[in-house]
């Protein structure tokens, strides 16, 4: 099921998964991959209102879609989370501190997530690489065409993803 959601929106999500679960059926793949990035600049420059959205978008995104799809997966006992994070959660780049705090929260979720979900399902934090997308291109510019494309990226990506299992909790990856 496909539907553009406003994950900062519990109330969203919670329609969104109640929605989707009752079409569908409990989720055996859930990919958390809300996010956005700030517009290039220190962090002191960077409005606060503008940092708490990308926070409740990248964060607390993450959070409401786990909250609402845990308890329909757990009734099956089984379902992989995984929560896109980026090389930026494991490392810091200038003017996208926001970004860099949120993804670095995202690992922290997800290895604690992983410690307390029931037997049968697994959460992992994904690195996805370096992609050509229009949020890549607002912080490189041209540069990001030197990537390679969503398409590109899911061709090796999808099977990676289906591969998982209840072993990889609370592993850090980095798709191929």
């Amino acid at each position: 099921m496909f539907s553009a959601v406003d994950v900062s929106s519990d109330g969203e999500a919670l329609a969104f998964c109640k929605a989707a679960f009752e079409a569908t059926g409990s989720p055996d793949l859930l990919i958390n991959n809300a996010a956005i990035i700030n517009p290039s600049a220190p962090l002191w420059e960077i409005p606060a209102g503008d940092f708490d959205r990308l926070v409740a978008i990248n964060l607390s995104g993450t959070a409401n879609m786990v909250r609402h799809a845990v308890p329909s997966m757990a009734g099956t006992g089984k379902g992989i989370i995984v929560n896109m994070s980026s090389g930026l959660g494991i490392s810091t780049s200038p003017g996208v501190a926001p970004y860099c705090a949120s993804k670095w929260a995202v690992e922290g979720l997800t290895g604690a997530l992983a410690r307390e979900l029931p037997r049968g399902l697994a959460t992992v934090a994904l690195n996805p690489g370096v992609i050509d997308t229009d949020m890549l291109r607002s912080c490189f510019g041209e540069e990001s065409g030197l990537y390679r494309s969503p398409v590109e990226w899911a061709a090796t990506a999808v099977p990676f993803l289906l591969s998982l299992t209840e072993k990889d909790n609370g592993a850090s990856l980095t798709a191929p």
